[in-house]
């Protein structure tokens, strides 16, 4: 689906193999996990589509579910297992976070000790790289190697958002001032670059499924949850993503 403010909701794309964690890349092309299809592809401006990664070592992936471009134009994403029965069925590969080359000619696997490993986001300066874990209902974070892989030594939980209320660590954006916005129990909490809590947006819905800033200045947060789509003004606008440049 597609959102223009002022002019409602159009079918962007009638198939999308239950695509999941979007983002676009450096040319401003859509890039998407597909769960059906268990790949990451990436849609060219051409409406031709490109497979980013579908298989590891041999195996296929998992079900692919959020996705980021470094601005070197690697790729990150997570591929959970979505239970262990589901994982004996289907053979299932690491439970992890891979890294995909700017050329899509390398793919790393960079960690795979989380239960369900899902939202990712940069830190502004991208010398951080923080991942939700839904069913430990966390949050950690990584420095980032020179290389773009994971100074494992590094990783530290950032902050718990777990609670009596309803609602589990899923999408993740970040500000230009480095704080971090992520779904958690009740709400969606925001989080200083030292993981300190610095306010919950009460939405009253079960859970926060994804978001993203938008807006002509950024400023507009807009979240998704079962089965809606709702925004928030900000006062601190966030990281850009690129946009679709016009034919």
């Amino acid at each position: 689906m597609k959102y223009t403010p002022g002019q409602g909701v159009t079918v962007f794309q009638e198939n999308t193999n239950q695509a999941n964690g979007l983002t676009r890349d450096l040319a401003g092309r859509i890039v998407a996990c597909e769960h059906e299809t268990r790949r990451v592809t990436r849609r060219e401006l051409d409406g031709s589509l490109t497979v980013i990664a579908a298989s590891f070592q041999g195996r296929r992936l998992n079900r692919p579910n959020d996705v980021v471009v470094k601005s070197d134009g690697s790729i990150y994403f997570s591929d959970p297992w979505t239970s262990p029965d589901i994982q004996q069925q289907w053979d299932m590969t690491f439970n992890g976070v891979y890294r995909v080359s700017p050329d899509l000619g390398t793919l790393t696997l960079l960690v795979d000790d989380f239960l369900l490993p899902n939202g990712l986001a940069f830190s502004p300066d991208e010398s951080v790289l923080y991942i939700n874990d839904s069913r430990r209902r966390h949050i950690r974070a990584f420095d980032v190697a020179p290389n773009g892989t994971l100074a494992n030594q590094s990783d530290r939980v950032f902050v718990d958002l777990g609670g009596a209320e309803s609602g589990v660590p899923d999408g993740m954006k970040v500000d230009v001032a480095g704080n971090v916005f992520c779904g958690g129990a009740g709400g969606i909490y925001v989080m200083d670059p030292k993981g300190k809590k610095l306010g919950r947006i009460v939405h009253g819905q079960p859970a926060t499924t994804n978001m993203g800033f938008g807006g002509d200045d950024w400023k507009t947060l807009f979240f998704t949850n079962r089965d809606r789509l709702g925004s928030v003004n900000v006062k601190i606008a966030g990281v850009p993503v690129p946009v679709a440049k016009k034919a």
